[in-house]
């Protein structure tokens, strides 16, 4: 009978606790740990348009391109190849500039001739019909003395290889063939104060004047010609 009563009381011990486990873990809840670690806020980069691409087309010939201020039409180039001289006198900048500045005070005066008016194209004189047999040529210069000469040329040779103009004519004579001659007279210089510049007179062998007539402002180079022609 002992042994009966605590057999039945042990039951009841052993069911007890099970019945008081399974309620503690019915009202058991675990408490999540703290998140400790840092937060990393995401950045979203901005959008940004993505240049197209195009297969090449090996059918096409490739197109250069240069920098259009390079090759613009009009437009005045920057760029200066021109070697600079560190070691430059200043003053020579200056002195370049006082002599512009007399040379358009000379030109306004009178007292030289505009190079901006240079002749540079040969001058036709005209066709001279004659029986004579030479013709005297008398020439001077009447602008400004100023150091111009030309050279005399009959059929291709040469009749005065420098001629210098001066205040008072002066004179040479040049012969005459048959047929068609051909007389030329070339600026070889510039004057001091400006272009070429003569006056000069042609008389027949009776010392009638045939042609009378000047050029002025010539270049260095032109020609002036005649057709002389002898019947």
């Amino acid at each position: 009978m002992k042994q009966i009563l605590f057999f039945i009381i042990i039951s009841i011990g052993i069911s007890s606790k099970s019945y008081s486990q399974i309620e503690f873990s019915k009202k058991f809840k675990a408490i999540p740990p703290i998140n400790r670690s840092p937060k990393f806020k995401k950045i979203v980069p901005p959008e940004t348009d993505i240049p197209p691409t195009y297969s090449p087309n090996v059918f096409k010939s490739p197109e250069i391109k240069t920098p259009s201020s390079v090759l613009k039409i009009g437009e005045a180039s920057t760029i200066n190849m021109t070697p600079k001289n560190d070691f430059a006198n200043p003053g020579d900048v200056y002195m370049d500039k006082m002599e512009k500045d007399l040379g358009k005070t000379l030109v306004k005066e009178g007292l030289k001739e505009d190079s901006r008016l240079l002749v540079k194209i040969d001058v036709n004189f005209g066709e001279i019909r004659t029986k004579s047999e030479f013709f005297l040529i008398s020439y001077r210069d009447f602008g400004q003395i100023d150091g111009d000469l030309a050279k005399a040329t009959m059929n291709g040779n040469v009749v005065q290889e420098r001629l210098l103009m001066k205040a008072n004519y002066q004179e040479f004579k040049i012969f005459l063939k048959e047929g068609i001659n051909t007389f030329e007279i070339e600026a070889l210089n510039r004057g001091a104060l400006g272009g070429n510049t003569a006056e000069f007179q042609i008389y027949d062998d009776k010392g009638q004047l045939v042609k009378s007539d000047y050029w002025e402002n010539w270049d260095a180079g032109v020609k002036g010609k005649f057709v002389i022609i002898k019947e």
